[in-house]
């Protein structure tokens, strides 16, 4: 996009020199023919225009003709390069914006909102890294809907990805704009925390508390269980994944809507 504007400034440029040379000839044009005519004005020639004027006016008026109709070709030449610019500016915007819907589209879950796995994995290693170097607390929490093939089963598939969006929307509403909600898959789910100890995953996990989703009048309440775990020095986010992972088995092993953590 820069060099399509550096092209068009250039152009431009191009096109006021070209005005400003037309200007410039004409001026001299006129200083020309002044200088002829004056002369012969002051002595009282009788044959004004029968002298040497008649050849000078026509030379330099055939030189302004010939320059003009090149200024004009010049200007021709410079609209269509100005609109093959802007319409290859366009055609770069939109492919851009394309571009960035796919990357978006292919970072996000589609039924949620919320982000998928993969953008999830990219982002934890950074922030684990950012962790190693600065000492701020990373947390991660993992979730899991209970009897969700229950829900699937007793009242359908529509009804089940209602709930999964209601979670969705409670886990979006209660995380900072630093943190990340995530969608793993099926109906498990993660929270990063940033800046935030281990010991307040569970206040936050306490405030998601039961939903209860509406579904062709019928009342679905949503429950789950939660396990977390602090990052630790020097720890790569494939141990802290899997730290949070064993928090919410051992949630779920103990008994539904439990929340478990594992020692930072």
């Amino acid at each position: 996009m820069n060099e399509f504007q550096l092209r068009l400034k250039k152009l431009q440029r191009r096109d006021w020199l070209l005005w400003w040379a037309s200007v410039m000839v004409m001026l001299l044009l006129t200083l020309a023919i002044a200088s002829f005519t004056l002369p012969a004005l002051y002595q009282g020639a009788t044959n004004f225009f029968q002298f040497n004027l008649d050849q000078a006016v026509r030379g330099l008026v055939g030189a302004v003709l010939l320059f003009n109709t090149y200024a004009i070709y010049q200007q021709i030449i410079v609209k269509r390069l100005h609109r093959k610019l802007a319409e290859q500016m366009e055609a770069t915007a939109k492919l851009e914006s394309y571009a960035e819907a796919l990357h978006k589209m292919a970072m996000l879950d589609p039924l949620t909102g919320l982000h998928n796995r993969r953008f999830a994995e990219e982002r934890l290693e950074a922030e684990v890294a950012r962790s190693h170097r600065s000492g701020h607390p990373l947390t991660v929490i993992m979730l899991d809907l209970d009897d969700f093939k229950q829900i699937n089963d007793r009242y359908g598939h529509p009804a089940g990805d209602l709930v999964l969006k209601g979670f969705a929307d409670r886990l979006k509403a209660l995380v900072r704009v630093s943190d990340l909600a995530v969608r793993l898959g099926g109906d498990e789910f993660l929270l990063l925390l940033v800046d935030c100890a281990a010991d307040m995953a569970e206040r936050l996990a306490s405030r998601i508390g039961t939903i209860q989703v509406v579904y062709q009048g019928t009342t679905i309440p949503v429950s789950f269980c939660a396990g977390w775990a602090g990052c630790r020095p020097g720890e790569a986010s494939e141990k802290l994944l899997e730290r949070a992972d064993r928090a919410l088995y051992e949630a779920k092993r103990r008994t539904k809507s439990r929340q478990v953590t594992v020692p930072a």
